[in-house]
């Protein structure tokens, strides 16, 4: 960590940031030395960086001898989390994780909505120019007050689709690493937002009792980091637990499911359909079965976009700038132990 010294704290961006966000971050401190060096980092910014803002941009750990902080500027570090620096033990890595909250637990209502009241079939019978014989019969939904919403990951993001749903008179039950401390400590929030104390769900569930909850839910999303314990943690034994009407929701990283095993129960309608925004490969490939089966809803990886992005996450980096000066704990730090 930094020290309470007048020393410059010399700090790159490796990111396209506007220069209005640059002058938020300069006026935090005039010992923050900040630069933005996009999509080409100069081998001098380097030598002097002690901070680093980035997405994919890394040094070689001997290019950059004085690094003691990473930023990124996404939720997850799956992309990056082999690089020699990421896994040094003597370095901070710090994520955005908080900031997409908002709008992916918004997606996901969004997902509920469309097959509570089939707007994938809406949309098909527009382009036939077709009115159903039977349409009280099709569009007859279960509304989703009364139904049960199962959350695997408990972070801020699954936190502010609990409280959403939760206000809509949904069930909201999730699965959590560690059952025994629901309050959210360390990870950084937007005001009014999520379930810091971790009241709303009505049990909590350890992952290996996931089939357990899976049998209760009608909407299954999932949330949680993909890490070595995650990988395909959605497979064959949660589709037979599913209920033949559940939907399962993934806003997580594609390789947290078996894609096989969910391709084999969505064809055979064993469940009642996915709304996917990842997958284990991206793009999806165009010979992928999930293209042409109809009880799937396909989104190329965008659930987390929002217009506002960069100011967003340039608020999360802003709290920890200020956390680095005051030699206080930086939020949503990596735990090489859990890999997130």
């Amino acid at each position: 960590m930094a020290d309470s010294s007048t020393e410059p704290i010399h700090v790159v961006v490796a990111m396209n940031f506007s220069d209005a966000i640059l002058e938020r971050l300069r006026e935090i401190s005039p010992r923050l030395h900040i630069e933005r060096h996009f999509p080409t980092v100069p081998e001098r910014a380097w030598s002097e960086a002690e901070v680093l803002y980035t997405s994919r941009i890394l040094p070689d750990p001997a290019a950059a001898p004085r690094l003691r902080w990473i930023q990124m500027h996404t939720a997850g570090i799956d992309h990056i989390a082999d690089e020699p620096l990421i896994q040094a033990e003597d370095l901070d890595v710090t994520t955005t994780s908080g900031i997409h909250a908002t709008p992916i637990a918004e997606y996901c209502v969004g997902m509920m909505l469309a097959f509570t009241y089939r707007l994938p079939l809406m949309f098909d019978l527009k382009q036939k120019g077709e009115w159903p014989a039977d349409q009280h019969k099709q569009f007859a939904p279960l509304p989703l007050r009364g139904q049960t919403l199962g959350i695997v990951g408990y972070g801020a993001l699954g936190r502010e689709l609990a409280r959403i749903a939760d206000s809509m008179g949904m069930k909201v039950l999730a699965v959590k690493r560690d059952v025994m401390n629901p309050q959210e400590e360390g990870t950084y929030t937007e005001p009014g937002t999520g379930d810091p104390s971790g009241e709303i769900p009505l049990r909590l569930y350890p992952p290996e009792a996931i089939v357990s909850m899976a049998r209760e839910c009608d909407f299954l999303v999932l949330t949680m980091p993909l890490t070595g314990a995650t990988r395909h943690m959605i497979g064959e034994d949660v589709f037979k637990a599913m209920k033949k009407t559940a939907v399962l929701i993934n806003v997580a990283r594609g390789g947290v499911v078996d894609e096989a095993a969910l391709i084999s129960a969505l064809a055979a309608e064993k469940i009642g359909g996915a709304a996917l925004d990842v997958f284990e490969e991206e793009p999806l490939p165009t010979t992928s079965p999930l293209w042409n089966l109809d009880n799937v809803i396909i989104s190329p990886h965008v659930a987390g976009n929002s217009v506002d992005y960069h100011e967003r996450a340039a608020a999360v980096f802003a709290e920890n700038l200020e956390r680095y000066l005051e030699n206080r704990p930086l939020l949503n730090r990596l735990s090489h132990q859990f890999g997130y």
